[in-house]
């Protein structure tokens, strides 16, 4: 059985390509069933499958009896509709024990922008719930998530890896409090109602801003959410006539297009006589047009932007990255034992169909002798006499052929495998 994995993330790709491979996760199912038909036609018909989608990446994990890297590599490159050089060139491929590792360490949060955060193994989680919902799950990528997750565990259980991170949200509200003198005064309105606009919306009601507002197309997930915070819920076709009066905007939905335009922004720095707007697209796809970006006035950072104020801190925690690089080091070399116990599965199969055989044929016969009356001491020797033949026919049959050389080693295994007590 092998394993494979390809994606690209905030580290190989721009944000506008990662945005090309974004899947929301109502979008999970049908992708996986796209991606398993695609292999049905070639040599590869049983191919297990998982797609990990957030902001700072898209991976596919696949299981199979032979790795399909470059079918893969294929069929994503024609899902994000760029051509497979330019894909190539902005992603990375890992087969067996260096997937078993790159979702160990993903999961731990290592390789994530925020090292140490814990949102990844969620996100994790309810991709390998997604997968096994759409039947694309099988043992052997259960397997690897699974002991993902219990590696996870483990270094955050064993390790200080997430002391002193810095979240996406975190560091939103550290760059707002740079630009204005007093959060208190400000007015603050949340596009989406999501985990990361919930996470958002708790570091920002902290600082007691003056108020919040959600934006959502469901209203009553935006009410859910605001009422939390004592804010106000409002339907996102609402949002250009009301822009204006937000000094803070943060935006994270599924949309594949741009809600918040340039034509709503100019409007909305008119009307507030060009106070400055502090505003974070933590979308991928983008929610907010780039070219947003260059209007004076306007302060607006995406997740590539947040980068260098989450990292702030890391160096205090490398020495619980290797910690953890020593725990994760233990999982792959169990992963990879279990996976290569895995190749010897069809072989026991056999060998129980054909012990199952003999003790069939066995038991046939003496039923005979015991039905012509035979004593049961003389059927039970006879049985046990012909269960042995048959068992060492074969050893004794490979001791006695082939050249000395063969024959020394074929003498070596039979010697570990039937006289174990003697050595």
């Amino acid at each position: 059985m092998s394993v494979w994995a390809l994606g690209l993330n905030h580290t190989t790709a721009p944000l506008d390509l990662r945005g090309r491979f974004a899947f929301a996760l109502d979008q999970i199912a049908p992708t996986l069933q796209s991606l398993r038909s695609s292999f049905s036609s070639g040599r590869h018909p049983q191919v297990e499958a998982a797609i990990i989608s957030t902001c700072n990446r898209t991976e596919i994990y696949c299981a199979s009896e032979h790795a399909a890297l470059d079918h893969t590599f294929g069929w994503l490159a024609q899902s994000g509709g760029v051509a497979p050089a330019l894909l190539r060139s902005h992603a990375y491929t890992l087969h067996d024990g260096e997937a078993a590792r790159h979702a160990f360490r993903v999961a731990s949060g290592l390789d994530s922008m925020v090292l140490g955060e814990a949102q990844i193994l969620g996100q994790m989680k309810d991709a390998v719930r997604a997968a096994e919902t759409a039947g694309a799950l099988g043992s052997t990528l259960n397997q690897l998530f699974q002991r993902s997750f219990a590696v996870a565990k483990e270094v955050r259980t064993a390790t200080e890896i997430g002391a002193h991170s810095i979240s996406m949200a975190a560091a939103a509200v550290r760059l707002a409090g740079q630009l204005f003198e007093d959060l208190r005064k400000t007015r603050v309105l949340f596009v989406g109602a999501g985990e990361m606009i919930d996470l958002a919306a708790t570091h920002f009601a902290a600082k007691e801003p003056k108020s919040i507002a959600v934006a959502n197309r469901t209203l009553e997930r935006g009410e859910k959410l605001a009422s939390r915070f004592g804010g106000e819920a409002m339907r996102l076709a609402d949002l250009p006539s009301r822009l204006a009066e937000f000094d803070i905007v943060v935006s994270c939905t599924a949309s594949t297009l741009p809600i918040i335009g340039l034509g709503a922004v100019e409007r909305a720095l008119k009307a507030r006589k060009h106070r400055p707007m502090f505003m974070v697209d933590l979308a991928v796809p983008r929610d907010i047009e780039p070219e947003v970006k260059a209007l004076e006035d306007i302060y607006l950072y995406t997740v590539d932007d947040l980068a260098q104020v989450v990292q702030q801190g890391q160096a205090n925690r490398q020495a619980a990255v290797a910690q953890a690089e020593v725990i994760i080091d233990a999982g792959v070399q169990n992963f990879m034992h279990w996976l290569g116990q895995r190749g010897t599965v069809p072989l026991i199969q056999q060998l129980n169909a054909q012990a199952d055989e003999w003790r069939a044929a066995e038991m046939a016969r003496a039923r005979k002798l015991l039905a012509k009356g035979e004593s049961i001491e003389a059927v039970l020797e006879a049985m046990s006499r012909g269960l042995t033949q048959k068992m060492m026919h074969g050893a004794m049959a490979e001791l006695h052929a082939g050249d000395a050389a063969s024959r020394e080693q074929t003498a070596q295994t039979i010697s570990r495998l039937f006289l174990r007590k003697e050595r």
